[in-house]
């Protein structure tokens, strides 16, 4: 993954179990072949792009969870039912919680058809 300098600018408000959970899950999506990842300060989120597919997912740090929002989250599968958000017209959204395990097969999978579905 590429280094992000304003990473740290974004977690240190945040409670101190935050950071090393945000950290893991953008790990995770940055380390993803074709996705560039930025912070956006305004947002207060790293957000995820990939070439062709444009902007892809983005994640949200909380003072009690991190949030893994997919811009076209409504067309992708989620036989596992992890995605929230059926009251939004095109995103969706997954919560993690600290001392929680992250879904890494699924997060690969739900990034890699938003990928697909828009490449």
């Amino acid at each position: 993954m590429q280094d992000l300098p304003d990473l740290d600018d974004l977690l240190d408000p945040l409670p101190d179990e935050i950071g090393p959970l945000a950290r893991e899950l953008v790990g995770l999506v940055g380390g993803m072949p074709g996705l560039t990842g930025k912070v956006m300060r305004g947002w207060r989120s790293v957000n995820f792009r990939h070439a062709k597919a444009g902007h892809v997912c983005a994640v949200f740090p909380y003072a009690d969870r991190v949030s893994l929002y997919f811009e076209h989250g409504r067309v992708l599968s989620d036989p596992e039912g992890l995605l929230m958000g059926d009251e939004l017209k095109t995103g969706r959204f997954l919560r993690l919680y600290p001392g929680k395990p992250i879904p890494e097969a699924s997060i690969y999978v739900l990034v890699s058809e938003a990928i697909a579905l828009f490449a």
